[in-house]
């Protein structure tokens, strides 16, 4: 057997949906990637302006690398509620669903490490770099090389037989190891993804302003929302996932096979005020080994308060507010008052 068949079988043993191998080249990537940060798109995610071209030459990346293996793994927990009910209840926080279990993080890393350390037991030792968001990769670009898909409308990838509810991670190898060919588009003359985005982020196909997109807005973004965007965010709390459940290709999604994205702490479900009730220690406790926690307890508090501004009108809404009009953090206290401000208007 090959030893591109036997990475990919031992990648299929250790979980992973999908397998294949790329190239360095993202010579075409790099002009797009430099015209965005030209664009200011990339918000206050100024990690990605130091890079800068980097992320379009894994070979500088990583000095050695000659070949780049991704990985796809499915993330959809099978026992989730539906992501339209949530959506449609504006008592309840909607949650990207990739979230609501283990941090993806850990899984595909540790799932990555296993993938070398069989590699480096059958081929001998190698150099060798594994990435899970943890360094300014282009996996979308370098799946697509791979031929594990192409790239949406939305920016994300896209297949044919999964959608696009899944991870991806890679692993820079110095390995020169026959490349797979990209397959060929087809979004055709859809945009469904474009006309559902809530705050318009999707300026155009394949182009995405971060400045509007809600799941920055929501994690990356470490200070107060902009006011004319919070109406738009309804009880989106952490990520949104508009863009991918309008999609038409995600009916072909397959539901995560791994226990760890099982949903914890009813996140699929929760209530707005019972979220907003945590204490830091609480929040720091339950989400334990979950991707939120990375956000912290005060930008939690922020993005509830923007639901909760946006929920029906109740008595138990409004006590829940007032109980943080004296937070210590002067975030949460802004956008409580609009809350509330929003209410009594």
């Amino acid at each position: 057997m090959r030893v591109e068949d036997r990475i990919r079988q031992w990648g299929r043993e250790l979980g992973f949906d999908a397998v294949a191998i790329a190239g360095t080249s993202l010579d075409d990537e790099e002009a797009r990637l430099l015209d965005w940060l030209g664009r200011g798109w990339h918000g206050g995610m100024d990690y990605m302006a130091r890079h800068g071209a980097r992320r379009a030459r894994p070979a500088e990346l990583v000095p050695g690398t000659l070949s780049v293996i991704s990985v796809r793994l499915n993330y959809t927990p099978p026992a989730a509620r539906d992501s339209w009910e949530t959506l449609a209840d504006a008592k309840s926080a909607f949650i990207s669903r990739y979230a609501l279990g283990r941090d993806y993080h850990k899984v595909l890393r540790n799932r990555l490490q296993s993938l070398a350390d069989r590699m480096t037991a059958e081929l001998g030792a190698f150099h060798y770099r594994v990435f899970t968001d943890s360094a300014p990769v282009m996996e979308v670009a370098l799946a697509a090389r791979a031929g594990l898909g192409w790239r949406g409308k939305h920016t994300l990838l896209l297949s044919r037989d999964a959608g696009s509810l899944f991870f991806l991670g890679e692993m820079f190898v110095a390995l020169d190891l026959e490349k797979g060919e990209p397959v060929t588009e087809h979004c055709g003359t859809c945009t469904r993804c474009i006309d559902i985005c809530p705050t318009q982020a999707i300026v155009a196909p394949y182009q995405l302003d971060a400045r509007r997109c809600i799941s920055y807005l929501t994690i990356e973004n470490d200070g107060p929302i902009p006011e004319e965007l919070r109406p738009l965010m309804g009880n989106r709390i952490y990520g949104c996932d508009d863009c991918q459940l309008a999609c038409p290709w995600n009916k072909y999604a397959s539901l995560a096979a791994l226990p760890d994205f099982a949903v914890r702490n009813e996140l699929d479900s929760a209530s707005l005020v019972a979220l907003f009730a945590w204490t830091p220690d609480e929040f720091d406790q339950r989400l334990q080994g979950s991707a939120i926690r990375r956000i912290g307890h005060e930008r939690w508090l922020r993005n509830i308060a923007v639901a909760l501004g946006n929920a029906p009108a109740t008595q138990e809404i409004a006590a829940a507010l007032e109980s943080r009009r004296q937070d210590p953090s002067a975030l949460v206290r802004e956008h409580v008052e609009w809350a509330l401000a929003r209410h009594k208007a």
